[in-house]
């Protein structure tokens, strides 16, 4: 029996460890993936503040092993759903059961002159560049521009933005530099409804952020930003990019082109004993509002699927389904955070909340960091 778990993130980990926890050794359990470490994106933003670096904060994803879950570090190049084998750079795997946690990919290139004119907030390769373009700004207009939805983990560019303002203010520059954020949204983040985007924008008022709705970025110049209606200036531009799902999803048959692969609250695919979970999916709550692509609800989809699996496998009724509840965090800067947190299928319609930042829910989010690294590496 063969479980093939593609991706080594937050669903792919979260369903091993819950599958090796209640199979036998005859089970084989493996995770593929194109890195060999793991890293949660929170981090990007602390490496951006200056309070991490990379290579002190990624974990080898071949510890896995220790817990007898077996790891391949290669990328996939195809997945033959008909004859139930994935194909990676050197080797053909036969799957029983199929899950693809593959998250996302950055497309900056459907913005025209966005790779080129700024840069890219969730790139791990930009995020040093912005640590230091931000302590170079001397003055001038340092502008965060969200240019595709959905996006994943919806608080984290308002996040950056505060701990951006934050270490501006620790330099000394503040004062000198002019803060603006601009949504294709009308307000800060529609997934937490009209009164949680309400106390956000509150707070990045408290911090002299300036915030644009209804700014759709069409194309990006030199410092100059073009949305449908108007255009803006500025001398350093932080974006968060358009996503995609991996073409490896599309060639096979489970997404489209521009959209991502659809399932319900127990992630099944329409192919027999394939699962999406994770940022690669959509699961839509109303005919309006979907299941936000955050790691806490990957983490939730991927224990939802292996407690399935685990049923069938011993022949028992396949009864979980994906809760919705969860929360993010949001940072504002001295070690400081809200809390979002999130019910999907309240009744009548999802709820959410933010709990006002303080130092404990900081030590939280450190605490939420450190608990998973140690139970899934």
């Amino acid at each position: 029996m063969n479980i093939v778990i593609l991706g080594g993130g937050f669903g792919g980990l979260a369903a091993a460890n819950e599958l090796r926890q209640n199979l036998t050794q005859d089970t084989r359990i493996i995770i593929v993936d194109k890195k060999d470490w793991f890293m949660m994106d929170l981090v990007k933003l602390w490496i951006i503040a200056g309070s991490r670096e990379f290579e002190t904060s990624k974990k080898p994803l071949e510890n896995v092993t220790k817990k007898g879950i077996e790891f391949i570090n290669e990328n996939v190049t195809k997945i033959d759903l008909q004859n139930k084998i994935v194909r990676t750079s050197y080797r053909r795997l036969h799957y029983d059961y199929l899950i693809i946690s593959l998250g996302v990919e950055l497309a900056p290139e459907q913005i025209p002159g966005l790779k080129e004119n700024s840069l890219i907030l969730y790139d791990l390769n930009d995020v040093p560049r912005i640590r230091d373009a931000i302590r170079n700004l001397k003055s001038g207009k340092l502008a965060m521009a969200i240019t595709g939805l959905p996006y994943k983990c919806p608080p984290a560019p308002y996040e950056a933005a505060l701990l951006i303002r934050s270490v501006l203010e620790e330099i000394g520059t503040s004062n000198s530099i002019q803060m603006d954020f601009y949504s294709p949204t009308p307000i800060t983040l529609p997934a937490g409804g009209p009164q949680v985007s309400e106390d956000i924008l509150q707070i990045l008022k408290s911090k002299h952020i300036e915030f644009h709705g209804n700014c759709k970025t069409i194309s990006v110049e030199q410092n100059k930003l073009k949305f449908e209606s108007g255009e803006a200036d500025f001398d350093l531009l932080i974006a968060v990019p358009p996503h995609k799902v991996p073409f490896v999803t599309v060639d096979c048959g489970l997404a489209q082109l521009g959209k991502f692969i659809e399932v319900n609250r127990t992630c099944r695919t329409k192919f027999d004993n394939v699962y999406a979970i994770g940022d690669v999916n959509q699961i839509m709550v109303t005919d309006k509002i979907a299941v936000p692509k955050a790691g806490i609800f990957a983490e939730g989809e991927g224990i939802t699927v292996a407690r399935n699996i685990i049923s069938k496998i011993k022949k028992e009724a396949e009864t979980a389904t994906f809760d919705g509840k969860g929360g993010c965090y949001l940072e504002i800067g001295k070690k400081t955070a809200g809390y979002i947190r999130v019910d999907m299928y309240a009744d009548p319609t999802p709820v959410t909340e933010l709990k006002p930042p303080s130092t404990d829910s900081f030590a939280e989010k450190e605490k939420f960091e450190k608990e998973r690294l140690e139970k899934w590496l």
